[in-house]
């Protein structure tokens, strides 16, 4: 989140990354840190139209935890066929 804030990548309301885990968990969201396992093996996720690596990433933790992914990008969508479940905002 802190990487793609500093290039723009997304905007955050009100709240600079810093403050976002305290946030997620006044408000209910769990976080997951991610694992060395997901870590040292996403590289199994084939690369289709998304080649961001730190989305291919929680794409590979969504699979592997069988948890939903809530995303807006439609890309993400190629990897339903291995796994992922999404829910579209």
């Amino acid at each position: 989140m802190s990487l793609k804030y500093s290039i723009s990548k997304i905007e955050l309301e009100g709240i600079i990354p810093g403050e976002l885990p305290e946030k997620a968990k006044e408000i209910g969201i769990k976080t997951l840190e991610v694992s060395e396992d997901e870590a040292s093996t996403f590289y199994k996720l084939p690369t289709i139209k998304h080649k961001d690596p730190f989305d291919r990433l929680i794409i590979w933790q969504a699979i592997n935890r069988n948890i939903t992914l809530i995303s807006k990008d439609r890309k993400m969508s190629d990897y339903q066929k291995f796994g992922l479940k999404i829910l579209w905002t």
